[in-house]
C-alpha cells in the first residue's frame, strides 16, 4: 500500500462525485495528519505536500538543532546536533533540519488504518453531498423509479441510484405503483438518521400541486400568474386561488387551458383529483362566494372577529355547498381562513325555524353533526325530509332518526 494508490483512488472518486479540489486536498491532508499525530504525538512542525493529479505525497518534518546537552532536546521541534549531523555533516546549532518522512516509515498497520479512515471519510463525504443536494431540492418535483413496494412505503431510486422514500401517508389514496414504474413527486424533507441521509417524497403536499401548475402553465412558471393559496384533499378535491397582475391575462382561463387541456394533465397525475381554480380577490364576501363554487350563495354574514361566516343558500344549493363528505365546505373554509356555517333558506319559515344546536340538551352532539354533514342545520330542514330519506342520506339508525323527528315535531306542536 503506497501513497500513489491512496491518493489516486481518492482523486478518482472525487472527480466522479464532482468534489472540488480544495475539499479533496483537505480530506487527504486530514488523514495524513492523523497518522502523524499517532506516531509523533503532534503535527505542528510537519508540512504535507500533495499532488493529487500525480498521486505524489511529501511529508516534511522541521526541527531546530540544539546542543546535545540542551534541556530542550526532548521537545518535538528540537533535534540534537549529533542526530542532525547524521542527516547532513555540516549542520550547526540553531539551524533548521528539514527531514522527509516516507509513508512506509509509519508502518504497514498505520497505513492500513489510514486507508480505512480515508474510506470512511469518502463514505461520509458521499452522504453529505447527497444530503446537501436534496436539501436544495426540497419543494421541487423529481422523477424516481420504483424498485420495491412495501406495506408502509415505496422505495424508489433516482438516476444516480440513490434511495428515495415515498411513505404511505404521502401517497394519494388511489396511487398504485409497480416495480420499474416511474413516479413523480416533490422532495418533501431531507433528514439525517444515524448518519445516513433520508429523503422523503410526497404526492399529497399542496406544494406538489403548485409545482404541477408551474410545469403545465407557462404563465405561472413565468410569474405572470401567482398562486395565492392551495388547499386539497389528495386524490379527491382541491381548490386553487390564482391572481394575475396583468389585466390582459385571465388567470383561471390560462390555468384551465383550451378545453381544459392544461388542467387535465394535472388531474390525471393526481388520480382524477377534482380541481377548482378560482380568481383570488381581497373582497372577502366575493372570495367566499367563489370558494364555495359551484353553489350559489343568497346572502352571508361575515364575523371576522370570531373567525366565522354564515352563508344562506336555497335548499337546492346546500348539498352543492357542502359537497361529497363535506369536502367542498371544508376546503372552502381552509381557503378563506374562516369557519363557514351553511344555513338553508326556507321560505315562509324563517321566523319559526330553530337551529339544531338549540336541541343539544335532547339530541346528542354527534347526531346533530351527522345531520349537519348533509346540510341540515335547522329543525324544519330535517322535518322537510322523510324518515326514509334521513336514514338513506346519513349513517343514523332508524330508531335514532325516529327519536330526532319526535323531538323536533314537539317543538312546533
Amino acid at each position: 500500500m503506497d501513497s500513489v494508490f491512496l491518493i489516486e483512488s481518492f482523486a478518482d472518486f472525487a472527480k466522479r462525485k464532482n468534489i472540488d479540489r480544495p475539499t479533496m486536498i483537505r480530506i487527504l491532508e486530514d488523514v495524513f495528519r492523523t497518522m502523524i499525530r499517532k506516531r509523533f504525538e503532534t503535527d505542528e512542525n510537519f508540512d504535507i505536500i500533495i499532488n493529487a493529479d500525480k498521486g505524489d505525497l511529501e511529508i516534511w518534518r522541521f526541527r531546530e538543532i540544539v546542543d546535545d546537552n540542551s534541556e530542550d532536546i526532548w521537545d518535538h521541534d528540537k533535534v540534537s546536533l549529533t542526530e542532525a549531523r547524521k542527516i547532513e555533516p555540516d549542520f550547526e546549532i540553531g539551524e533548521e533540519v528539514a527531514e522527509e518522512v516516507k509513508l512506509e516509515d509509519f508502518g504497514r498497520r498505520a497505513v492500513q488504518m489510514a486507508r480505512q479512515t480515508l474510506i470512511q471519510k469518502i463514505k461520509d463525504l458521499e452522504k453529505d453531498i447527497l444530503f446537501q443536494k436534496y436539501k436544495e431540492l426540497v419543494g421541487e418535483i423529481i422523477l424516481g423509479e420504483v424498485y420495491q413496494v412495501l406495506g408502509r412505503e415505496i422505495l424508489l431510486v433516482d438516476a444516480e441510484g440513490n434511495e428515495l422514500i415515498l411513505p404511505k401517508f404521502e401517497q394519494i389514496p388511489k396511487d398504485r405503483f409497480k416495480k420499474g414504474e416511474n413516479v413523480r413527486a416533490i422532495v418533501h424533507r431531507v433528514e439525517m438518521v444515524n448518519g445516513n441521509p433520508k429523503i422523503i417524497l410526497s404526492r399529497t403536499s399542496t406544494v406538489f400541486l403548485e409545482r404541477l401548475f408551474e410545469s403545465e402553465v407557462p404563465e405561472v412558471y413565468d410569474g405572470l400568474i401567482t398562486i395565492k393559496k392551495v388547499v386539497r384533499e389528495p386524490g379527491e378535491r382541491a381548490k386553487v386561488a390564482v391572481e394575475s397582475y396583468d389585466d390582459r391575462i385571465d388567470p383561471v382561463g390560462a390555468c384551465v387551458g383550451m378545453k381544459g387541456s392544461r388542467i387535465h394533465s394535472i388531474v390525471r397525475e393526481l388520480e382524477n383529483e377534482n380541481i377548482d381554480v378560482i380568481n383570488y380577490t381581497e373582497n372577502t364576501e366575493l372570495y367566499i362566494s367563489r370558494a364555495l363554487s359551484p353553489a350559489k350563495i343568497s346572502s352571508m354574514k361575515v364575523e371576522p372577529e370570531n373567525g366565522r361566516v354564515s352563508v344562506y343558500l336555497k335548499p337546492d344549493q346546500v348539498s352543492l355547498a357542502i359537497g361529497k363528505g363535506g369536502q367542498n365546505i371544508k376546503l372552502a373554509s381552509r381557503l378563506v381562513d374562516l369557519e363557514i356555517d351553511v344555513f338553508r333558506e326556507l321560505e315562509g319559515h324563517e321566523v319559526e325555524d330553530v337551529s339544531l344546536d338549540e336541541f343539544s340538551d335532547e339530541i346528542e352532539g354527534w347526531v346533530i353533526d351527522e345531520l349537519k354533514k348533509i346540510g341540515l342545520d335547522t329543525a324544519r330542514s330535517v322535518l322537510n325530509l322523510t324518515k326514509e330519506e334521513l336514514i338513506r342520506r346519513t349513517d343514523l339508525e332508524e330508531e335514532t332518526v325516529q327519536d330526532v323527528l319526535s323531538i323536533l315535531r314537539q317543538e312546533f306542536e
